[in-house]
């Protein structure tokens, strides 16, 4: 079956079946986008609602805990897993079928065209041989007629009496004329029709044919490529079914996992309070006046023992009313005032009140909420232009660049030295071997790269003595990193900068905080009534000008107080002894922390 023999007078009907074949494939490829689209529009939307229920742990108290809860997170995991391979199929459809499709609709709009074209090409040149023969068949019709009436007009002249020789003479000869023009278009209308024979036999059984045959293959090409789309897509679907299935079942084990008997040990764990539940209400008897044969001494033992039941009643009814049924009352701290009020014991048992007076800042430290304060200085930068030796570094950072740099030139001078051995190889040879070269012209490539040599020799031998400058500063913070011996720091026991304090807890004494003499513009901004305690101490090992605004100028050998250790972007928080504060490079100070301070 082919459409060359079966189909060779439609030509019209193919064009337009295989126009419908190719809108047809369109049409699919929209289908399939379509449905990308929901797959990706489901899986954003799964995404957004387990966005939307996962817990948003700030804090380790709503940390899930229960295992109904603990399900149904994993379970949202599983979900999102789920809105993945939801992507996953979208991704695959997309490229597999759809980017596929759209690029052989395009091809197959380009090959249809082509053929078409050849077609109508070839119908053009038949029809064209056929009006070459018919027009020879027209001209060589008329030429008969115009022979036939030349005929008829010499027998009527032969005929006629009257008619003078030269009369009939001409009309003979027209008769010749026109006889003879029938002859050559009746030759040249046989010579057309057998050309417009075959140039038709051909048509029909040999161009027509293979052009239907080629449009035959390309409409059968769309139809495999149709079946193999319906088969991606259907695969694009299977792939996943494996993962899919495996977040089923992990939904499935999840909700396994929950455990009503443990969720009630939780709650239990949660709100048990410890107390027991309130006894039995004793009987108060009330009559007891009435009876007054009963002795006193009775009567005073019996009130002294209700009244001791009576604590215990009241105790047992505090507890029941307070605690049963409600949240147990956090232990408050005493009322906080100027003094504080003790008991002391005399050596002959005798007590009596003693009065301690605590510092007023000691008081406003407790009702204050806490002071604020600054995560990080990383905004700061350091000013001046970079120097050669980068000596406006801090000296570790300032090492760690000279090292660079040393490596840097180290390199280069490898290869330069590369070079001058390449350049003494290739000297060598031409002078073995002058036709190969003239060693002479090499020698300013010598020179330069030992110039080249010598200049990196130089600078690597400066940039060492810097290194060597610097470590032989940085050498000796090591030992002096932990040292405790300033005197007018740290005087005895467990001390920090706000106040002294014994290793008793019931002996510590608060010194008042002390009292700042002026503050920065950096301080101003951030500073509260109540300073921030100091965590250790420092020495200058550099000085440091503090231009910047925020910083603190020092000059080595300078001791001060530790505030706020370094977050990580190489700044320290420190105060001086007259209160100014501010922040210090920390590769240019020697720290030392107080463990005991760091929680004051």
């Amino acid at each position: 079956m082919s459409w060359g023999t079966e189909l060779w007078d439609q030509f019209d009907s193919l064009d337009k079946h295989t126009q419908w074949g190719i809108d047809f494939l369109e049409r699919y490829a929209k289908f399939v986008k379509e449905r990308i689209e929901i797959e990706q529009n489901y899986a954003k939307q799964l995404r957004n609602l387990v966005k939307k229920y996962c817990p948003k742990r700030s804090t380790k108290d709503e940390e899930p805990r229960f295992t109904s809860c603990i399900a149904f997170f994993n379970i949202l995991n599983e979900l999102n897993d789920y809105a993945g391979q939801r992507e996953v199929v979208a991704e695959e459809m997309a490229h597999r079928v759809y980017g596929e499709l759209m690029r052989y609709a395009h091809d197959l709009k380009t090959e249809r065209k082509m053929h078409l074209q050849e077609g109508r090409k070839a119908q053009q040149y038949l029809d064209m041989c056929w009006k070459q023969m018919d027009n020879s068949k027209k001209k060589f019709e008329r030429e008969c007629r115009e022979a036939e009436k030349a005929q008829q007009s010499y027998e009527r002249l032969d005929n006629d009496t009257n008619a003078t020789k030269a009369d009939v003479e001409k009309a003979k000869q027209q008769l010749n004329l026109r006889t003879h023009m029938a002859d050559e278009n009746k030759n040249e209308y046989a010579a057309q029709l057998q050309n417009f024979n075959g140039e038709q036999h051909k048509h029909f059984y040999v161009v027509i044919p293979q052009i239907y045959k080629q449009l035959q293959e390309m409409d059968e090409r769309r139809t495999i490529k149709l079946s193999e789309c319906y088969r991606g897509f259907a695969d694009s679907e299977r792939k996943v079914i494996p993962i899919i299935s495996k977040c089923l079942e992990g939904m499935i084990l999840a909700a396994k996992s929950v455990d009503e008997r443990r969720d009630s040990q939780m709650v239990v764990d949660s709100f048990k309070s410890g107390f027991e539940p309130p006894g039995d209400f004793p009987f108060e008897d009330y009559s007891q006046h009435i009876y007054r044969t009963i002795s006193d001494g009775t009567i005073s033992a019996s009130k002294q023992e209700s009244g001791k039941v009576d604590a215990k009643t009241t105790v047992g009814k505090a507890k029941g009313k307070l605690w049963l049924f409600g949240k147990k009352p956090k232990p408050q701290s005493p009322p906080l005032t100027p003094t504080s009020l003790f008991t002391s014991s005399t050596p002959n048992g005798s007590q009596f009140l003693t009065f301690s007076i605590e510092p007023v800042h000691y008081c406003m430290n407790e009702i204050k909420t806490g002071k604020p304060r600054i995560p990080s200085f990383r905004s700061l930068k350091r000013g001046g232009p970079a120097l050669e030796d980068f000596s406006h570094l801090p000296p570790e950072q300032r090492r760690k660049k000279l090292q660079q740099r040393i490596d840097e030139l180290n390199r280069e001078l490898q290869k330069e030295s590369d070079q001058k051995e390449a350049l003494n190889k290739m000297k060598d040879v031409y002078e073995k071997n002058p036709q190969m070269g003239d060693p002479g012209s090499l020698q300013p490539k010598l020179a330069e790269t030992m110039n080249n040599i010598d200049r990196l020799r130089m600078e690597i031998h400066k940039n060492e003595a810097w290194l060597s400058e610097v470590e032989s500063k940085t050498g000796g913070r090591g030992d002096r990193r932990h040292s405790s011996d300033i005197n007018h720091l740290v005087t005895q026991g467990r001390e920090s900068p706000e106040g002294s304090y014994t290793d008793d807890a019931n002996q510590e004494v608060r010194g008042p905080p002390q009292q700042h003499g002026h503050h920065s513009e950096f301080d101003d901004e951030f500073e509260d009534d109540d300073p921030l305690p100091a965590i250790g101490h420092c020495k200058a090992i550099y000085p440091f000008d503090g231009h910047n605004e925020g910083t603190l100028a020092m000059k080595e050998g300078e001791v001060l107080y530790i505030i706020e250790e370094d977050k990580g972007d190489g700044w320290t928080r420190a105060r001086r002894q007259n209160g100014e504060e501010g922040y210090v490079p920390t590769s240019y100070i020697d720290v030392t922390l107080e463990k005991n301070s760091k929680g004051s």
